[in-house]
């Protein structure tokens, strides 16, 4: 038996008799003809879904867990979640995850220096794989017999996956877990967007890059946020000019043609939270699976990103921003 209708799954460009995204009906009643989402709803996970109240129990141990998104492909987003997670994971006192729901391109190994681990399990479930001490990361890459194998899978078994991810994998006490999403808006975004709806997501950043057609995609990920109630915490241009590691002098790559992030984020009502300049060495690092920040403390690009986490995951902006969450519900 479906759960009743509420207008809280109904997608806002529904057609007027949309049984609900989480109705088994979902994606192929007669109301489904036509509808854009009609494809995303019938492979989506229905509600509800028995698996929800041990993801909520497994998550109880996680204060904030942040998506990272990108409207397009090739900005940066994987290259911004292991480098915020490396920055948090400097203060011993973090215990800090990385989820990689990437499904069908999982880079997180890589950039991570994590290329050919394992996973393995324990009576408390599947250990994430370890960069410190404090800071595991959980992802596909570490489950393929080889790297350069396909993932050629359809939506429910990436929803399974997903779900497996967050039920099963023993992620301990963590002050942050970052969620590394693929492109776009599809199965795997509204999977994790329902599976931590009880437990909560704290927020999501949406990583871009100056040119339109990037910004583009960027006003589509913001729409979904707000779609399936999830704050943006802001965006971040990305390759915001290339720095020289030299002489530091500065050269525009990418022309911000219709104003990039800034105005953009003044467009969709929300916060730019810096501009991260290109510069050669971060592709490097992340080849070499290091902490950009660590390896070049005096970059340009360096400060740009401690500039960012200071803003949004300093102990004060923390407190600011629960307190203002709890405000206004």
């Amino acid at each position: 038996m479906s759960p009743p209708r509420s207008e809280d799954n109904v997608p806002s460009d529904a057609p007027e008799h949309c049984p609900g995204t989480e109705s088994d009906q979902a994606g192929k009643a007669s109301a489904c003809e036509g509808c854009p989402n009609q494809n995303v709803c019938a492979t989506a996970p229905k509600g509800p879904d028995p698996a929800i109240p041990l993801i909520t129990a497994r998550m109880q141990s996680v204060k904030h867990k942040i998506l990272v998104l990108s409207g397009k492909g090739g900005v940066g987003k994987s290259s911004f979640t292991s480098q915020l997670a490396f920055a948090l994971a400097h203060d011993e006192e973090n215990e800090v995850g990385v989820m990689d729901i990437d499904i069908c391109g999982p880079s997180i190994p890589t950039i991570m220096g994590l290329e050919g681990e394992q996973i393995h399990q324990s009576n408390s479930g599947w250990q994430p794989v370890f960069v410190q001490d404090n800071l595991g990361v959980m992802s596909i890459g570490f489950m393929l017999p080889n790297k350069d194998d396909a993932v050629i899978w359809r939506g429910p078994k990436k929803n399974g996956l997903i779900k497996q991810f967050l039920k099963d994998v023993d992620w301990g006490t963590l002050d942050f877990l970052l969620v590394d999403t693929p492109p776009g808006t599809s199965d795997e975004h509204l999977s994790v967007a329902q599976y931590l709806k009880e437990s909560g997501i704290d927020g999501a950043i949406v990583i871009t890059t100056p040119q339109e057609v990037a910004l583009q995609d960027v006003r589509k990920e913001i729409d979904f946020c707000r779609k399936v109630n999830i704050p943006v915490l802001g965006v971040v241009e990305n390759m915001s000019g290339f720095v020289c590691p030299s002489c530091h002098g500065e050269s525009v790559i990418f022309p911000p043609t219709t104003g990039g992030a800034e105005a953009l984020a003044k467009e969709m009502n929300v916060e730019l939270l810096g501009r991260i300049p290109l510069d050669p060495r971060i592709a490097k690092s992340c080849d070499m699976g290091v902490s950009f920040l660590d390896e070049h403390p005096d970059s340009p690009a360096c400060a740009a990103y401690e500039a960012i986490i200071d803003s949004k995951f300093s102990p004060v902006a923390l407190f600011l921003s629960s307190m203002l969450t709890n405000c206004s519900m």
